[in-house]
C-alpha cells in the first residue's frame, strides 16, 4: 500500500498466531508451454500500532513463495546429470 513503516514501529508490533484455514496453488502457463503452480506460504505476522484510513489495522507478513514447475516440454530439459553428492 505504501504506507512507510519505521523500524521502530516493526519492533513495537506484536506477532499474531495463525492456523492454515486453506492454501491454493496459482497455475500459470509460461509462453514456452511450462507450467508453473506457485503458493505463498505465510511463515509470521505482526499487527503494527498503525490503523489503514478506512481503520482497519495494517500487518506486516513474513511468507515464503513455493514453486514447483510441471510439465515442461521436452525441448527445454537438458541431459540429465549425476547428483554433486551422495547421502552417507
Amino acid at each position: 500500500m505504501g504506507i512507510p513503516i519505521s523500524p521502530d514501529e516493526l519492533a513495537e508490533a506484536e506477532d499474531v498466531d495463525f492456523v492454515e484455514e486453506k492454501e491454493e496453488w496459482n497455475v500459470y502457463r509460461l509462453s514456452d508451454g511450462t507450467i508453473l503452480k506457485v503458493k505463498l506460504v505465510l511463515t509470521g505476522v505482526k499487527r503494527l500500532k498503525k490503523w489503514n484510513p478506512d481503520g482497519t489495522p495494517i500487518y506486516v507478513i513474513n511468507s515464503q513463495n513455493i514453486v514447483r514447475v510441471v510439465n515442461v516440454p521436452r525441448e527445454l530439459k537438458a541431459k540429465a546429470r549425476e547428483p554433486s553428492f551422495r547421502p552417507t
